[in-house]
């Protein structure tokens, strides 16, 4: 399958344009240079200036893809550093949770874990000519893991008594839900790239 056909097969790789110098391609950078910095202030004294860091980050992210798409400006380039800026700012920020004894470092590893597994099929579906798109889930779960990240960065001691559920906070139950999310869609998208490849190991 060439260029041509994946385009044609996929509807929203047939508006990629040639042109990788826009706007949506310089948030993506952005978000990328925005990781050193992130980790500095988070290990740092200044951890609420890391917490704007990380929410105009994650802010990037929805944009450069929403402008992407209204603006008909989805790149090749685009398409491969956008997923990259998103492992690096979800792997930075998680990280950091563990140095700062916010969160578990195992359940880290299965975060940041899932996120290296899909980056690793995604280059194997393709080829085969199978391109695997974001699932709804998968959607979810970047969505819970941005609110969790920033819950456990508040913690408590700014967001008070209201943000307990019992002697438990909130943050905490949403890094478990991140976990059993990053699970699951991971599930999703094996199952799904195994029934798209058939049993004999070809395009079903």
């Amino acid at each position: 399958m060439n260029a041509a056909d994946t385009r044609q097969a996929d509807p929203e790789l047939s508006s990629v344009t040639t042109g990788n110098w826009t706007l949506p391609n310089a948030l993506t950078v952005l978000r990328i240079f925005l990781v050193p910095i992130l980790v500095v202030f988070l290990l740092t004294d200044y951890r609420l200036v890391g917490l704007s860091v990380f929410i105009i980050a994650s802010l990037t992210d929805w944009f450069d893809g929403y402008l992407a798409r209204t603006r008909k400006q989805i790149t090749t380039l685009g398409q491969l550093l956008d997923p990259i800026a998103d492992k690096l700012l979800v792997s930075a920020a998680f990280i950091s949770l563990v140095e700062l004894g916010l969160a578990a470092a195992w359940m880290v590893v299965i975060i940041i874990g899932r996120e290296l597994a899909i980056s690793g099929l995604r280059p194997i579906a393709a080829g085969h000519g199978i391109t695997i798109s974001s699932s709804a889930l998968g959607k979810y779960k970047t969505t819970v893991q941005m609110v969790t990240v920033v819950l456990l960065l508040l913690g408590p001691a700014y967001l008070g008594e209201y943000f307990m559920v019992g002697e438990i906070f909130v943050g905490e139950i949403g890094l478990w839900l991140v976990v059993g999310l990053s699970l699951v869609s991971a599930a999703q998208y094996f199952l799904d790239f195994r029934k798209q490849l058939g049993p004999s190991g070809k395009l079903s």
